[in-house]
C-alpha cells in the first residue's frame, strides 16, 4: 500500500549527530587552548597530552577487550578524557604520573561504573582528584610561561591572593593571552572561549551551565572576596583558576550533568557555591575540581526534583 503508515520507536526526527561526532567536536574545540599550552610551556606540554591520551587509549581499548566487548575506541571519547586530564594537570608533572591519572581516569572512573554512558562522575577530574590526593607537590608546583623571567613558581594568582605571598597579580590581559602560571590548558582564556564559541553555535552546549556556574563565582566573589562587603574582584575570580575550563568543557559533560533545563541551572549554581567556598575558606585555592565531582553525584537527586510536568498535566 502506496499510504502505509510505519510506526517505530522514537526518536522519530533524527539530527544526525552522534557520539563520535560530539567527541571528537569537543577535542577540536580544545585544541586552540592546547596549542598555546605548548607554545607557552614547550615540547613538555605536547608529551604530557600525548602520553595522556595514548595511554586512556589504550586502557580503553584492553579493558574492552578483557570484558568481551565491542573496541570502539575511535569514538573519541577516550581521547578526550586522555585530553582534558592533560589540560588539568602542571606541565612539569612527570610523565608517568600523568600515565597512571590517565589509567585510573578510564579503568576506575569510567570502565568500572559500566564504561562511556554509566559513569557517574567526570574521568578527567576523578583522576586529577586522584594525582591530587597522591602527588600533590608535583600537582601544585606550576611552570610561569618560557618569556618568563622564572622558569617555576609554586604559586599560581589564586594562591598568591589567598596566602598573601605579596607577589604581583597578572593584569587582565594577562590572563586573556595565558601570561601566566597554571594547568596546562586552563590558562589561556581567549583560547578556552574560542572553542566554547564553536560549541554553542554547533548546539553541542547550552549557556544553562557555564552561564550559571560563572555568574555565581562572580557574584559571590565580588559580594565576599574583596577586603570589605562587595568590593572583591569578580573579574579576576573568573579569569583565574579553571573556572572557565571547567565551566564550559567539564560541567557540561553529557553523562554526569542534568539533562533538564532547570536541573541544568541547579547545577550550574551549586557548582559555582561549591568552588566560591573552597576557595574562600578551603585550604586549597581551587575548587572548580572538587565543586563538579561533588555535584556529579548529586545529579540524580537534581533530575528526580525538576523533571518536567507530564504533557497535559499542568
Amino acid at each position: 500500500m502506496p499510504d502505509m503508515i510505519y510506526v517505530t520507536s522514537s526518536p522519530h526526527i533524527h539530527s544526525g549527530e552522534s557520539v563520535k561526532k560530539i567527541m571528537w567536536a569537543v577535542f577540536i574545540a580544545l585544541i586552540p587552548a592546547g596549542l598555546w599550552g605548548v607554545y607557552a610551556y614547550g615540547f613538555k606540554a605536547l608529551y604530557l597530552m600525548v602520553a595522556s591520551i595514548l595511554t586512556c587509549v589504550i586502557t580503553e581499548a584492553l579493558i574492552l577487550k578483557l570484558r568481551k566487548r565491542p573496541v570502539v575506541i575511535s569514538d573519541g571519547s577516550a581521547a578526550l578524557t586522555g585530553l582534558l586530564l592533560a589540560y588539568n594537570v602542571s606541565p612539569d608533572i612527570p610523565v608517568w604520573t600523568i600515565c597512571i591519572g590517565a589509567v585510573f581516569a578510564i579503568a576506575i572512573a569510567k570502565q568500572a561504573f559500566g564504561g562511556l554512558g554509566r559513569n557517574i562522575f567526570n574521568p578527567a577530574l576523578a583522576a586529577r582528584a586522584f594525582l591530587m590526593a597522591s602527588w600533590p607537590t608535583y600537582m601544585v608546583t606550576f611552570q610561569n610561561p618560557r618569556w618568563s623571567a622564572d622558569a617555576l613558581t609554586s604559586a599560581t594568582p589564586l594562591t598568591n591572593l589567598k596566602h598573601g605571598f605579596g607577589l604581583a597579580n597578572p593584569t587582565y590581559l594577562d590572563l586573556l593571552i595565558g601570561n601566566r602560571g597554571g594547568c596546562i590548558g586552563e590558562v589561556c582564556i581567549a583560547a578556552l572561549i574560542i572553542g566554547a564559541i564553536f560549541l554553542l553555535y554547533k548546539r553541542y552546549i547550552s549557556l544553562r551551565i557555564p552561564a550559571s556556574f560563572i555568574l555565581t563565582v562572580a557574584l559571590l566573589s565580588w559580594a565576599f572576596m574583596g577586603k570589605g562587603l562587595f568590593q572583591g574582584d569578580a573579574l579576576f575570580y573568573i579569569m583565574n583558576g579553571g573556572l572557565i575550563l571547567g565551566a564550559f568543557f567539564m560541567a557540561t559533560d553529557y553523562v554526569t550533568s542534568p539533562i533538564t533545563k532547570k536541573g541544568k541551572i541547579v547545577f550550574g549554581i551549586m557548582c559555582g557555591v561549591l568552588t566560591f567556598a573552597i576557595r574562600k575558606w578551603g585550604g586549597y585555592p581551587e575548587g572548580v575540581c572538587y565543586s563538579i565531582l561533588i555535584m556529579n553525584a548529586a545529579t540524580p537527586i537534581i533530575e528526580r526534583h525538576t523533571k518536567p510536568g507530564r504533557f497535559g498535566k499542568g
